[in-house]
């Protein structure tokens, strides 16, 4: 297969995205998300919310984490945060379908995309720590203005959401300090 035919094989693969299904209502509350329409928004959010960035962050970089970071759900399926179960073999499933999926690229290519996947994963960047705070950060934008209705269905604990969220204060105080009070109102409620 030529580089052409590679870059297609992938572009089909990564199309299943759209078909996998969150746990995240719309804001809308008409329908749950689904992980490609997660990835274009939180990328977005990297660009609306850039200036909550450390000093010297690569926003077109976390773009591009943001776009590539819930590929392996094609394969691996979406785990919900607070599922303590399939949590445990989380990390496994999703590095099997990063190397099949990042796998259908020419090599070159194929290492870049994996590089920032891996980056995203490791949280060690600053920019990998503003990308995985926004990733937490827009499923709470969504169950606040949805009056917590998916945790509600879920069974989902305060003390969970605030526990698996404190990596949004790593990635920016500001963003945490402004989240965390109406996190707090919908659990009050």
């Amino acid at each position: 297969m030529g580089e052409l035919e590679q870059r297609i094989a992938f572009i089909k693969a990564i199309d299943a995205l759209k078909e996998v299904q969150r746990k995240t209502y719309l804001i809308s509350e008409k329908r749950l998300e689904n992980s490609a329409e997660h990835s274009w928004a939180v990328a977005t959010f990297a660009m609306t919310l850039v200036d909550y960035a450390a000093e010297g962050t690569d926003v077109n970089r976390v773009i591009q984490m943001l776009l590539i970071h819930d590929i392996v759900e094609v394969d691996a399926g979406d785990t919900l945060l607070y599922d303590e179960v399939h949590t445990e073999t989380k990390v496994e499933r999703e590095q099997a379908a990063a190397d099949r999926l990042f796998g259908l690229l020419p090599e070159a290519q194929a290492n870049d995309f994996r590089g920032l996947w891996d980056e995203f994963e490791a949280e060690e960047t600053s920019e990998a720590i503003f990308a995985a705070g926004l990733d937490r950060l827009i499923p709470l934008v969504h169950n606040i203005h949805t009056n917590g209705r998916a945790w509600k269905e879920l069974g989902v604990r305060h003390e969970q959401v605030i526990a698996k969220n404190q990596k949004i204060a790593k990635a920016s105080q500001e963003l945490w300090d402004y989240i965390k009070p109406q996190i707090d109102a919908i659990f009050e409620k």
